[in-house]
């Protein structure tokens, strides 16, 4: 992969939607939503940083508040897909905004903003600055 910076490359994970995903309404419920977007935000750290360092030196990331707004119904064979990336830092909190989208309508399913902190190994926030900052400047900005 000659001239591609993998820092770059987006991570979009699919689901095709089971009947185990859906509720007695026949389409996904709205707490399956927040597991699929967790899966995607696993993903994106997996992807671009080295969770297993992260977590050696003690960090661990904690979410705070999700704002999230049901858009679209997604039902049993549907194929959703998970866009994430990061949409701002703040001085002791950062932000990933996230999509869910039917893959085959474009539709959005659901938008979310998760507030997170990164916590030391007492369970404490600490603040998002110097060599921290610079790993979580390496996650891909949502675009969208």
């Amino acid at each position: 992969m000659d001239g591609i910076n993998l820092q770059e490359l987006k991570v979009e994970p699919e689901i095709k939607i089971r009947g185990y995903h859906t509720d007695l309404y026949q389409h996904v419920n709205n707490a399956r939503y927040l597991e699929f977007l967790e899966e995607g935000r696993w993903r994106l750290l997996e992807d671009h940083l080295d969770l297993e360092e992260f977590m050696k030196n003690g960090f661990s990331f904690f979410v705070v508040n999700i704002i999230i707004s049901y858009k679209s119904q997604a039902r049993v064979g549907d194929i959703i897909v998970i866009r994430s990336g990061l949409k701002k830092i703040g001085n002791r909190s950062a932000v990933f905004r996230q999509q869910i989208l039917n893959k085959d309508t474009k539709t959005v399913c659901v938008d979310a903003d998760i507030t997170f902190v990164i916590a030391d190994i007492m369970g404490k926030p600490i603040k998002l600055e110097g060599g921290l900052k610079e790993k979580l400047l390496q996650l891909p900005l949502f675009e969208g």
